[in-house]
């Protein structure tokens, strides 16, 4: 079967599930959904049957989908297990999943693009007002995370052991939004040390923004070397 992934190259969310599909080598089709262009592809009528949320992404097969990028990869999770994303002792699959969601659940929405655009366009923020905003709960966030991470002996070359999982996917989109913006990241050397040892990867690689086939305007993300 191949999936299709309702995706836009720039979303965070997406960006977790790409980098999801590739770790675990499961087929996938992109379908690009533009976030920006004629008002937003996905406020279209369109796609607003397949996806009433309106956000990406989305996983399609032929009968049903999935949307919500971590319920879309615990889905992965269930039905292909290896590579595992999460690990098995319950604490620590349950420690994992709390330090993805700080990710998630925390910063993320808060710096989501719809809301950057009300702050703008409804709320008449300007963009340095913006851009602050944005700045400001990136920092609070990656410092609690830095914290966790740098104390956790749980941590190993990934955020947990020696292998990938599921608090990286959320980390690695997280860390090229901040990068982007150019976020102070020196005060997060725990964070950034796991970003390189991630970006080392064919997965992480091929899901980052500029290997995306929508890819445009893109903002040069140049991480500092270790």
């Amino acid at each position: 079967m191949t999936y299709k992934l309702y995706s836009f190259w720039r979303s965070s969310a997406a960006f977790r599930v790409r980098i999801a599909l590739n770790l675990k080598g499961i087929d996938y089709e992109i379908i690009p959904i533009h976030l920006g262009k004629n008002g937003g592809d996905q406020l279209g009528e369109e796609y607003g049957k397949k996806n009433p949320n309106r956000l990406v992404p989305l996983l399609e097969d032929d009968e049903k989908s999935i949307h919500q990028s971590l319920a879309i990869i615990e889905y992965l999770e269930e039905i292909q297990a290896e590579p595992a994303l999460l690990p098995k002792p319950a604490i620590d699959r349950a420690w994992v999943r709390s330090v993805a969601m700080d990710i998630a659940s925390e910063i993320h929405p808060i710096n989501n693009l719809r809301v950057l655009r009300y702050l703008i366009k409804k709320l008449g923020i300007s963009t340095e007002s913006k851009d602050e905003w944005y700045g400001h709960w990136i920092k609070v966030g990656l410092e609690s995370v830095e914290k966790q991470l740098s104390l956790d002996s749980r941590v190993g070359r990934f955020s947990y052991g020696d292998q990938p999982g599921l608090i990286d996917l959320c980390l690695v989109p997280q860390l090229f939004n901040a990068l982007s913006v150019k976020v102070d990241v020196k005060p997060y050397p725990t964070l950034m040390r796991i970003f390189h040892e991630c970006m080392t990867l064919p997965a992480f690689i091929g899901a980052s923004w500029e290997n995306q086939m929508d890819a445009e305007g893109l903002n040069p993300v140049t991480p500092p070397q270790e």
